[in-house]
């Protein structure tokens, strides 16, 4: 129970249907104040007095179990070490991997639950084999089918989901009203729920600190220097001091971070479209293709809000050796940078994940 009206409307549901449930918070550093608060935050200390409120109303036990040590170790240090190594990694994706279904279902089995339940909007169904798969909510535009793409066949089965049939989240928050939760009106969070100030830029460089680099082009010649490589987004179009303007007078766009080189790379936007994406970080929601190694169609969804877009995937050896995950859209991607997590998609259905490691642009240097 984070302290959000779909984590408690979600909890009234299950004990609506018979289940014996308990509420749990987690408490993600010991700290409060480097969480963010108010409507941004979704684990800080007045969450959990909203979680504790809903629990009391709904007549269920309620505790508060501290991970701040894992969440510091598998989401927070990842994070840096992640924007330190040139990528844009997605906190939340890692701590729905690593957290809310890794450590906290862990506990829960040990300590003899069968599920644990959160209010993403999402559906768990069983296949035609039988097996469970993993399926987007019935309301498109509240989907979080995405950020849960890194559950294991392991993990969906104890995975439940009451808020996957419901049309909207307004009807989510009409149910919170009428059953007397006083957080049916409260704001969505936002992430990214550690750094309190939302200065992004600010947190990463007390961090790893700084260093000056160079800005290029995709010819190498300098245009710019900066003073920390681990500032820049790929896609990223201000904040750069560029001391040389484009041939063409257009306005330059991050392409690419290079932090060994403590280099960032900078071109036209058009630079930005990707034809191809990859990753050895690979995982299937559930049963994985029947020959992943045979090239399938499928759609892949680069971030929470994006449209899919049709394409065909593939699994096959990379440079060392090891195998990787291709994927090739039928129309360019913008702006993916590696870190990123892309999410495979057969109809409804999550077929699986992976962290993208390498990009090719649509755009030879030169054109």
């Amino acid at each position: 129970m984070s302290g959000g009206v779909d984590s408690a409307v979600a909890a009234a549901r299950a004990v609506e249907a018979g289940h014996e449930v308990v509420g749990v918070h987690l408490a993600l550093s010991r700290m409060p104040g480097t969480l963010r608060t108010g409507s941004r935050g979704c684990c800080t200390i007045e969450d959990s007095m909203d979680a504790q409120r809903a629990a009391n109303v709904l007549g269920i036990p309620y505790y508060v179990w501290d991970f701040s040590e894992r969440f510091k170790a598998d989401v927070v240090d990842d994070f840096i070490s992640e924007y330190s190594a040139g990528r844009t990694p997605n906190p939340c994706m890692r701590c729905n991997e690593r957290i809310k279904f890794a450590a906290l279902l862990e506990k829960a089995l040990a300590l003899g639950f069968d599920a644990v339940a959160t209010g993403h909007y999402a559906k768990v169904l069983p296949g035609a084999s039988g097996a469970l798969e993993l399926h987007r909510a019935s309301a498109e535009a509240k989907d979080q089918s995405y950020v849960l793409g890194v559950l294991t066949a392991e993990q969906l089965a104890h995975a439940y989901f009451p808020l996957g049939d419901t049309p909207s989240k307004a009807l989510v928050r009409e149910e919170a009203a009428r059953r007397g939760l006083s957080v049916a009106q409260k704001p969505d969070s936002y992430d990214i729920c550690f750094i309190p100030d939302g200065d992004t830029k600010g947190w990463l460089a007390d961090k790893v600190g700084t260093a000056t680099g160079d800005i290029v082009d995709r010819t190498g010649a300098v245009v710019g220097s900066h003073e920390g490589a681990h500032a820049f987004t790929v896609g990223q179009r201000r904040g750069m001091r560029l001391g040389t303007p484009a041939a063409d007078g257009k306005p330059r766009f991050v392409l690419e971070v290079r932090p060994k080189e403590n280099t960032v790379v900078v071109g036209p936007k058009e630079a930005l479209a990707t034809a191809l994406i990859a990753g050895s970080r690979y995982t299937w929601a559930g049963l994985a293709p029947a020959d992943p190694a045979s090239e399938f169609a499928c759609e892949v969804q680069i971030r929470a809000h994006a449209d899919p877009v049709p394409a065909l995937a593939q699994v096959v050896p990379d440079a060392a050796g090891a195998a990787e995950l291709v994927v090739t859209p039928e129309i360019p991607l913008d702006g993916v940078a590696p870190g990123q997590t892309a999410v495979i998609y057969v109809g409804t259905r999550v077929l699986g994940q992976f962290t993208i490691d390498r990009t090719v642009s649509a755009v030879p240097v030169g054109v």
